[in-house]
């Protein structure tokens, strides 16, 4: 793979020292970080504006998003300050809602608009230097000497020492390379999204809120019983964003329901349904997701290139993290391009650097932690994401019931469903499984 850096005497036209490919939380943290140390950057953007193609939910927690922007609460768009976390395990028209809730001033995360969080973004990296080309689609790099030396564009080609991609999870530049191999159905996810306007008071009263807090809803079951999928929603100043992401090999065979009647099935279970009553419908919105997390992350870097945020499929699905995964990635990709050009290196050896920093960080450290999470999921979707989850409804049913019954054979009765229902190879692999999982998590 790219071994070589190229000769620093060669002199082009349209030639800079950094191309950043993407202009999402990666891109921008990465080109920022650049520009303050006082590098040329170049940023490319293949929406009318950053943010315009991302799909998101959305949070962002405050310390990753402090170490790009230190005083981003005083001046970005923010939301709402996210007060309230609820995991919702959903059947068919029943739930059990779990809520966590802490004080105002210990809150770490704020719901975003991704359309108006990337813009001011961008805007601030404008300000320190960036040079931000926006409605330009990168086709291919240009590689010479095994190093890549640039991008071609639909109008004209750029020339940097230091290609950074950070083009999202469909990383065709990536493959282009040999950095990455193509991504199979069970590794990304469909993420659609739909936003409603409330009006701030009724978001108030129905999550319980004053003005600036925000509650957000992790939601299992549903629709989505029995596959590899979440639910999602965020409360904003006056709108709600309801979505689901599912893995794509959920969407194969003549049965399969298409992603959007998905969502109106969540949108029509009892229990999400009062939420969004009588709802403007403002934006429909789809999008992928990287799901494979450390096993399927692709070569870091090579001569004269490096991959970060959802391209380098840099995102903790169980926790719904990608964006402060990103902005980190980013940084650390930005820290080694300035380390790089310091001592005009740009070969793979050169740039691993970004790799080794990245593990010494949270990032590949909690990537690593869920190792194991989509390979055990996928195989026991069944147990753990429909029979289970549908258990643990009909146990909270058994638990508030009054019927007489006296409350010891209730409990019996549930026990001895389980072992009814399941055969003891079945219960044997979900106990085996489920202590594999736990050993990766706590130990490995």
């Amino acid at each position: 793979m790219y071994q070589q850096g190229r000769d620093m005497s060669d002199i082009r036209e349209n030639k800079t020292e950094v191309i950043v490919v993407g202009g999402g939380p990666a891109g921008i943290a990465c080109a920022i970080t650049i520009a303050r140390a006082g590098h040329e950057v170049i940023l490319i953007e293949r929406g009318r504006f950053a943010g315009s193609k991302n799909v998101f939910g959305g949070a962002i927690y405050a310390q990753p998003t402090r170490e790009i922007f230190p005083d981003f609460e005083k001046t970005a768009p923010l939301e709402r300050k996210s007060i309230e976390h609820k995991y919702a395990i959903l059947g068919n028209d029943d739930a059990t809602v779990v809520s966590y809730r802490k004080k105002h001033e210990d809150a770490v995360s704020y719901s975003v608009i991704r359309g108006k969080f990337d813009r001011w973004m961008a805007e601030e990296a404008k300000k320190e230097g960036v040079i931000l080309v926006e409605e330009t689609v990168v086709r291919e790099l240009i590689v010479e000497n095994e190093t890549v030396v640039g991008v071609k564009t639909e109008l004209e080609d750029y020339y940097a020492d230091i290609v950074v991609l950070a083009d999202g999870v469909n990383s065709l530049l990536a493959n282009q390379i040999g950095l990455r191999e193509n991504i199979e159905p069970k590794d990304v996810a469909i993420s659609v999204k739909e936003v409603y306007k409330l009006g701030k008071e009724k978001i108030n009263d129905r999550f319980n809120l004053a003005d600036d807090e925000g509650c957000i809803y992790e939601i299992f079951g549903g629709p989505m019983l029995g596959k590899l999928g979440l639910g999602f929603m965020y409360t904003n100043k006056d709108t709600v964003t309801i979505g689901l992401g599912v893995t794509l090999d959920e969407f194969g065979g003549k049965d399969a329901k298409p992603p959007y009647e998905l969502l109106d099935k969540l949108k029509s279970h009892p229990v999400i349904a009062p939420l969004i009553k009588d709802g403007e419908l403002l934006e429909y919105s789809a999008h992928l997701i990287p799901e494979g997390g450390y096993n399927k992350m692709p070569a870091l870097c090579g001569a004269g290139v490096m991959i970060a945020g959802d391209a380098a499929m840099l995102v903790n699905n169980l926790h719904w993290e990608g964006t402060n995964l990103a902005m980190i990635s980013g940084k650390i990709a930005g820290e080694t391009a300035v380390v790089a050009l310091s001592k005009g290196d740009f070969s793979e050896n050169s740039l691993i650097r970004y790799q080794h920093e990245l593990e010494k960080s949270f990032v590949i450290k909690d990537l690593k932690t869920y190792k194991d999470l989509m390979d055990v999921m996928h195989t026991q979707k069944t147990s753990y994401l429909d029979y289970y989850l549908r258990k643990i409804n009909s146990f909270f049913e058994m638990f508030t019931s009054v019927n007489s019954t006296p409350k010891r054979e209730l409990y019996w009765r549930f026990i001895k469903s389980y072992f009814k229902e399941r055969k003891l190879i079945e219960i044997l692999k979900d106990f085996g499984y489920a202590v594999k999982l736990l050993w990766g998590i706590l130990i490995q």
